[in-house]
């Protein structure tokens, strides 16, 4: 996880000095705050994955010293298909249309955003479709 935790504050850093010219240049404070966004959305991640990469064993991706044979064998188990991602950002759009054109429709997209997040926790406890 070391070489993604460095990919992603090599961005966070390149988006702060973007931020700090951008707004000492243009004085304008509704981009600066997007840009200052755009580096939290680098940083948090980044450092998230910095913390665990300390704290984990080194995977073949991170050691130098890696052969092609380490990396050979089973990576992972992947979830099945499932709506429930589809639900959530349908029910987020809803809501964000909601804010523009009446608030009955946050209402709809709130419940489906909470049920879908209930969902998502159910069926990934069971391990399958509900």
């Amino acid at each position: 996880m070391k070489v993604e935790a460095r990919l992603l504050m090599v961005i966070a850093l390149f988006f702060l000095v973007l931020t700090l010219v951008y707004s000492i240049w243009s004085k304008e404070y509704a981009g600066s705050i997007m840009l200052a966004g755009s580096v939290l959305l680098a940083a948090v991640p980044g450092s998230y994955y910095l913390f665990w990469s300390h704290r984990m064993d080194q995977r073949p991706e991170d050691r130098d010293d890696a052969t092609l044979k380490d990396g050979a064998g089973v990576i992972a188990a992947f979830p099945d298909s499932s709506i429930w991602p589809f639900v959530f950002g349908a029910g987020a759009a809803l809501i964000g249309l909601g804010l523009v054109f009446g608030i009955w429709t946050v209402l709809v997209g709130g419940f489906m955003v909470v049920s879908a997040m209930v969902g998502v926790a159910t069926e990934s406890r069971r391990g399958g479709r509900i």
